[in-house]
């Protein structure tokens, strides 16, 4: 069913993403019609992690450094414990982010996925949910967390884990299919 057809979105992602969060997502959003980028700072290739080891290389669509928040009608950002504790250091991948919360795009983040949108300052007051391990940072940074296999406020999609990737499939396609939602506003953050 191409719920998504002329819809494209992004995938950003590093070297050491849990591989079935971003093969499942991006399966989904083919299936359901949309054009999918993996977008990365990586140039050529980014490398997936299965569990306990490295899996799978994916070609890199776009570099960060040169994707356009404006070609895209969507953000996914798939976990694993490196992937994102690297995204969160490059300020092309958090300015990335940023500028899809700011446009009201939707955002879909799963497991550690969430740990980069800390870094924008833009999700106090958010309702997310994320893997239990990250939950005090995202209290930290002002998020209203749940133990839920998934939820959603105002076009922020967030999943547990890898055994929520059903639902969080489903609910990511259904925000994307209505678009725009509202602008997120920044607040900035504790200086470091």
């Amino acid at each position: 069913m191409a719920t998504l057809s002329g819809k494209r979105v992004a995938i950003l992602t590093e070297n050491g993403f849990e591989e079935v969060e971003l093969t499942s997502p991006k399966k989904a959003l083919e299936e359901a019609g949309a054009q999918v980028d993996i977008v990365s700072p990586q140039k050529e290739k980014v490398k997936g992690w299965d569990h306990d080891h490295w899996s799978i290389d994916l070609p890199v669509d776009v570099s960060v450094e040169k994707a356009k928040v404006e070609d895209y009608d969507a953000l996914m950002i798939p976990g694993g414990v490196i992937n994102p504790d690297q995204m969160r250091t490059n300020k092309h991948c958090v300015e990335f982010a940023q500028q899809f919360l700011e446009a009201g795009k939707p955002v879909a983040a799963i497991c550690h996925g969430p740990q980069l949108l800390i870094e924008t300052g833009m999700i106090d007051g958010r309702n997310m949910t994320s893997y239990l391990s990250i939950k005090t940072d995202l209290q930290n940074a002002g998020v209203i967390w749940a133990d839920k296999e998934v939820v959603t406020d105002n076009g922020l999609v967030t999943s547990r884990s890898p055994k929520d990737l059903e639902a969080f499939n489903k609910k990511m396609i259904e925000e994307i299919r209505e678009g725009l939602h509202s602008p997120a506003a920044y607040t900035p953050g504790p200086a470091h």
